[in-house]
């Protein structure tokens, strides 16, 4: 495939992935810029920001100019990407979550005011135009991708996986936590992810002599700590700088424990599996495509405490099945999910479709 110039436009916090994507796809013939796809604005000040969506920023018309995209990918169906159709660049959308539902969510829990209600109108507005108008959606999974054909069932898709640099998860010593020890490393910015962790009531009551620790925060944080810190064996650690701290956190634990009400591809399973952590996941979404349950990690139903509670005991009890577990995720992640294998197959959803 001959060389093309790919614009990758995201939130700067995703950065750090996205540059690593950017350099494999390197290996490909692909030259790539990265940049912030809400740094385009010169003015954030809330009276501007419906104005905003209506003219084209100078830095928008500076980056297209000099860079000269052959095909721009985002993340989000934002302003950036409305403005990349208008001017008629073939435009990729790198779906990792339920746009349709987290938007309802959003709404039912924390945006219930008539000027956030009249911007949601206005952002739903313009994700229509991106999602009619992109070249292809890319959702991370396949379960993602069974969503979109609902919503937009003629348009193109292809599953692209999120990728991860092995040489990155190595262990790494500066945290101290009483053992055993079970983590969590999961944000609480959509409750109907978040509400899944008062699962763990039930699982600390049944398991007292185990340290359940939280690393993660968001608006929907007041809702279970409360009621989580209620138990002795149980601790929040707040945000973790990235990665280091996270590195330090997944170092420390014994078993690492996903309790989501839902999820699509989190990169968190990627993580643990390469510091060979046992894995144990609820079993929603599209995370039984990461994990091959009872083999790689333990899959558990959401609600299901006392499954929970049994997979917890045999991975910490049973350090042989523990080892066993650890080292096939290990191998499963490499085999499957680095970010020269996800920028392979990006090459060829680009060389089929431009």
């Amino acid at each position: 495939m001959s060389e093309f110039k790919l614009l990758i436009a995201v939130d700067k916090t995703r950065f750090f992935y996205m540059k690593q994507f950017g350099e494999a796809l390197s290996n490909y013939n692909v030259e790539y810029m990265l940049v912030d796809d809400l740094g385009i604005y010169s003015d954030d000040r809330l009276s501007n920001k419906y104005f905003r969506w209506i003219k084209t920023p100078k830095k928008f018309q500076n980056v297209i100019k000099n860079f000269n995209p052959d095909v721009v990918l985002t993340e989000r169906v934002s302003n950036f990407s409305s403005l990349v159709i208008k001017n008629k660049i073939p435009l990729i959308i790198f779906l990792r979550g339920d746009y349709w539902k987290e938007v309802k969510w959003g709404i039912e829990t924390l945006h219930k005011s008539k000027n956030e209600q009249m911007e949601i109108w206005f952002k739903q507005k313009i994700a229509d135009k991106c999602f009619n108008g992109a070249k292809v959606i890319l959702p991370i999974c396949k379960y993602l991708e069974k969503i979109v054909k609902e919503h937009y069932p003629d348009k193109p898709t292809e599953v692209l996986y999120q990728g991860i640099d092995p040489k990155d998860w190595h262990p790494q010593k500066g945290m101290s936590l009483k053992h055993p020890c079970v983590g969590l490393l999961q944000d609480a910015k959509i409750w109907e992810k978040t509400k899944e962790m008062l699962t763990l009531v039930k699982v600390m009551e049944a398991m007292p002599d185990v340290m359940f620790y939280w690393a993660g925060d968001g608006p929907y944080r007041d809702k279970v700590l409360p009621v989580l810190e209620k138990h002795d064996n149980f601790k929040w650690l707040g945000s973790l700088q990235y990665p280091d701290e996270v590195r330090q956190f997944l170092t420390e634990i014994d078993v690492y424990t996903l309790i989501s009400g839902i999820d699509m591809s989190p990169h968190t399973i990627l993580e643990a599996s390469l510091m060979e952590k046992p894995v144990i996941a609820t079993n929603v979404g599209g995370i039984s495509e990461l994990m091959q349950d009872g083999k790689t990690g333990f899959l558990v139903e959401k609600g299901d405490s006392n499954e929970l509670t049994e997979k917890l005991t045999l991975l910490i009890n049973d350090k042989q099945k523990s080892k066993e577990i650890s080292l096939a995720g290990y191998n499963f992640i490499n085999e499957h999910f680095t970010w020269d294998i996800v920028a392979n197959n990006f090459a060829k959803i680009i060389k089929s479709y431009l």
